[in-house]
């Protein structure tokens, strides 16, 4: 496939923080191909199969967790480069790689870590999963980290958007290799970017419903979706209702991809090369004016309704204490954690504090919930609300 001018090309990439011998490279894979198989056989990628997406530790085989979550943000972002004419194996090696930062019970666990840091730098997910990659997951005798490309490394700071004021994690590692934070990142990145949006956003409509916290009228009231409902109604009278939420599901994918593809063809128009991208000033991948506003509002309604229904907060609040009560217990006696972990303990501050951070940062929900049953001689009780 030939790449469009405005893509990231893998014979131009600035290259690895590590050199690597050629000798050493195996098979015939362009870098980005590399960096894409090295986050699939990492420990930190398969953890995220028990790691919270929505629901913290569903008991339900059909629910979504981070791992199924990435693999459809791939998937959606694959096609989306694949018509704009981009480097598919950067953009899934991206989308793959977004939420490796995530700790244990999702956004829980990312504040509970937070304010046990407080005094050293606080936490934050999308710093994490650089830090992750590119310190703590280190499976090769020749460096820290997974090595990955530049390209690869950049998207995943900065695929929100320039980072002006980079919290304690990413100002150390870009100060190690400098991932020219206060520009945009490529086309790529801010594809995987988008796919995660259009991802959960229907995504989470399932696993709402299928939770029962999601009212099956009012969700098919909010303009975002009654239009499309309308539509299946109107092709597949006949078809179960399970089947005609699972089309819906699809056709508005379908409807938020291609405005997608279409706003950003237009905002490409002369733009002739990926510096011109991280130049640009903006965020040249977007939905349309009018996409953005029904997302927006779909997503207040998500928010309200989903996220932070009451068996949802309730649920938040005890996965923090667990969460709270794993790090306070390690940092009064480290020698609890695992002994490689009580090997690396620095001792000093405020090293110390994020060494036992990144150690339950690493955790999944359930083994988080079996070494504070362990620690404190009972089971943590409600937390799964599915």
């Amino acid at each position: 496939m030939t790449l469009a001018p405005y893509a990231s090309d893998p014979a131009r990439s600035r290259g690895r923080e590590f050199s690597i011998e050629d000798g050493l490279t195996r098979g015939a894979r362009s870098p980005y191909q590399r960096d894409r198989d090295r986050i699939i056989h990492s420990i930190a990628f398969r953890r995220l199969r028990y790691k919270t997406q929505v629901f913290v530790a569903p008991d339900g085989d059909h629910y979504r967790v981070r791992l199924t979550h990435s693999l459809e943000v791939a998937q959606i972002a694959r096609v989306i480069a694949r018509i704009l004419g981009l480097d598919e194996d950067l953009t899934e090696a991206l989308a793959l790689a977004h939420d490796i930062g995530h700790p244990p019970f999702g956004h829980a666990g990312e504040d509970a870590l937070d304010a046990a840091l407080h005094k050293a730098g606080g936490f934050d997910h999308n710093a994490h999963t650089l830090r992750t990659l590119m310190r703590i997951d280190s499976p090769y005798c020749e460096h820290d980290g997974l090595n990955l490309t530049w390209e690869t490394l950049e998207g995943l700071a900065k695929h929100n958007g320039p980072v002006m004021q980079p919290n304690w994690a990413l100002a150390e590692l870009d100060g190690a290799y400098p991932l020219d934070l206060s520009s945009h990142a490529s086309l790529e990145a801010q594809v995987a970017s988008l796919a995660d949006d259009i991802a959960y956003d229907n995504h989470d409509i399932d696993d709402g419903l299928r939770a029962g916290f999601l009212d099956i009228d009012e969700l098919l009231a909010q303009p975002f979706v009654a239009g499309h409902w309308a539509e299946v109604e109107r092709r597949y009278p006949d078809a179960p209702r399970d089947r005609q939420l699972a089309e819906l599901i699809r056709s508005q994918i379908g409807v938020m991809v291609n405005d997608l593809v279409a706003q950003t063809k237009a905002n490409l128009v002369g733009v002739e090369s990926v510096d011109e991208v991280r130049a640009a000033g903006r965020t040249l991948v977007a939905f349309s004016p009018e996409m953005a506003e029904a997302e927006r509002t779909f997503k207040r309604f998500m928010y309200d309704k989903l996220y932070y229904h009451p068996a949802q907060l309730e649920t938040a609040k005890r996965a923090r204490a667990v969460l709270a009560e794993l790090y306070s217990a390690y940092a009064q006696e480290p020698v609890l954690m695992e002994e490689a972990w009580i090997d690396g303990l620095p001792r000093l501050e405020p090293g110390r504090s994020r060494h036992i951070a990144d150690y339950v940062a690493g955790m999944t929900d359930r083994f988080a919930i079996t070494c504070h049953a362990q620690i404190y001689g009972r089971t943590p009780e409600g937390l799964t609300n599915v």
